[in-house]
């Protein structure tokens, strides 16, 4: 049975709508393919991940603390893509996707992480990371990446760069409501900050960015002190369980991730299941 998170109930408007689209009344938009990335880096109280604050203005997830992530680009499911790690059909199975589908989420990952905090997962080889991509060169590609300019198989063709798939772990997939007007079928992957690189407040879709320790960003979630969507807000309690990016990233290994749509059923979103024993652990059920 699908748990359901706090609040106890959706605004009457939004239960309203949801009454409409069960009832056919409504068609709900299409959700185009996304991925997210849970990047971590080692704390004092367990692992750390990397938030982003929206800008008011977004159409999507206006005001909230966000992983890096974004839509796939269709240049992302380019066959040429210099490729070291777990294959494409190898991310399918783990993916529960087409092959393609597969290739651009995992790419789109990787583009989407650069781009929004200057982190590349990729190197020289298979057994190798770049180390250092602070300079001003390195920020001229990541804005053509973001002006899609220059494509992620370009820039690594041209930086003798093999992207690193092994680098990164399928952890879960979620898919906005019906109700919402603009959605995303949205594949969470988790990852570590390479050695020897280092975050930067560069995106400019946030207002805000900070790496924050897993549960406290989910406590000042309960405490309304930050803004966190339940996938979010449930991916840091999970995440939190574990010591370090090490094991979070075993933990990801063996992984065949799922999509979930919360439905409003009372009232109420519903949750996977399983993610009782996370609220139930923090009295939110």
């Amino acid at each position: 049975m699908a748990v359901r998170l706090p609040p106890a109930t959706l605004p009457a408007e939004a239960i309203a709508l949801a009454q409409e689209y069960a009832d056919g009344r409504r068609v709900p938009a299409e959700p185009r393919d996304a991925a997210t990335v849970v990047l971590t880096r080692a704390g004092a109280s367990g692992p750390e991940v990397y938030l982003l604050v929206r800008n008011r203005s977004m159409a999507f997830a206006a005001g909230k603390a966000v992983f890096p992530g974004g839509g796939v680009d269709p240049r992302d499911a380019a066959e040429e893509v210099p490729w070291a790690g777990p294959s494409p059909e190898e991310w399918a199975e783990r993916l529960g996707c087409e092959v393609a589908e597969a290739r651009a989420l995992v790419c789109a990952a990787v583009r989407e992480t650069f781009e929004e905090c200057g982190v590349l997962l990729a190197g020289p080889s298979g057994d190798d990371v770049v180390a250092d991509v602070s300079g001003e060169e390195w920020e001229a590609d990541r804005v053509a990446l973001e002006s899609r300019s220059l494509s992620l198989s370009e820039l690594l063709e041209r930086r003798g760069l093999v992207l690193r798939s092994d680098l990164l772990g399928a952890w879960s997939g979620w898919c906005t409501p019906v109700i919402e007007p603009k959605r995303y079928r949205t594949w969470f992957f988790v990852a570590a900050l390479p050695p020897g690189q280092v975050t930067r407040d560069v995106s400019t879709e946030s207002v805000a960015v900070r790496w924050v320790p897993a549960l406290q960003a989910a406590e000042e979630a309960e405490r309304g002190e930050l803004a966190l969507m339940p996938p979010t807000y449930l991916t840091c309690l999970d995440v939190a369980h574990y010591p370090d990016a090490d094991a979070l990233l075993a933990a990801a290994a063996p992984r065949r991730v799922a999509m979930h749509t919360p439905a409003v059923e009372d009232g109420r979103l519903t949750m996977p299941p399983g993610y009782d024993v996370l609220l139930r652990e923090r009295g939110r059920l």
